[in-house]
């Protein structure tokens, strides 16, 4: 099974959050399995609705599935939408017909991917949203992929996060030390060291 290394994402509006979405969706595969956790507010469903718009899916019809459990649209490929956070364990999440999609022609989007212990399969990409302490409006995002083909979809969103309101946090520049002046010369010219403005 092969693994990528987790990394951050660091989205610094609710935009940013949907253009990495976006950037995603165009991405995506048949038989793909995304897995979305965080707590309430995260930008779990403005993700999801960037990726269904990079998917092909029409701007305006992506909602919260919580009481249908699972949405399905139609893009360039179906684009499965699931919410496991009213499910109480496996049984209710089979009885969703949530298994049935992994593997399938579609893709597979679920939020609250950790409300149900042994559901996700060995293949799938995950994403953690987090808060930025003293940045309301900030989301780190943690891609991590298992197995080759998930593994190579969280390298390429990494590589390209989505436009510069989606970026990793880039270490401060260095600022740059001017050098000495270089003393006069010709005629007339005081030597070095008599002139405090040469120093």
């Amino acid at each position: 099974m092969t693994r990528g290394s987790s990394r951050a994402i660091l989205c610094r509006s609710a935009r940013a959050t949907h253009r990495l979405g976006c950037r995603l969706g165009a991405l995506l595969e048949g038989g793909d399995v995304v897995a979305l956790v965080g707590d309430l507010g995260a930008g779990k469903t403005q993700l999801v609705r960037g990726i269904c718009e990079g998917a092909g899916v029409p701007p305006g019809e992506v909602s919260s599935p919580t009481f249908a459990i699972v949405a399905t649209y139609r893009g360039r490929l179906p684009v499965h939408h699931a919410d496991l956070y009213r499910l109480a364990g496996l049984d209710e999440l089979h009885g969703a017909g949530v298994g049935e999609l992994v593997g399938g022609p579609g893709a597979l989007l679920v939020e609250w991917a950790d409300r149900i212990d042994g559901w996700m399969p060995a293949g799938r990409l995950l994403l953690r949203l987090a808060d930025v302490p003293g940045h309301p409006t900030w989301r780190r995002v943690t891609i991590d992929g298992a197995g080759e083909r998930h593994a190579a979809l969280a390298a390429a969103l990494r590589a390209r996060p989505g436009g510069e309101a989606v970026r990793r946090a880039a270490p401060r520049a260095t600022p740059r030390r001017r050098g000495r002046r270089s003393p006069p010369r010709g005629p007339g010219a005081r030597p070095p060291g008599r002139s405090a403005r040469w120093r």
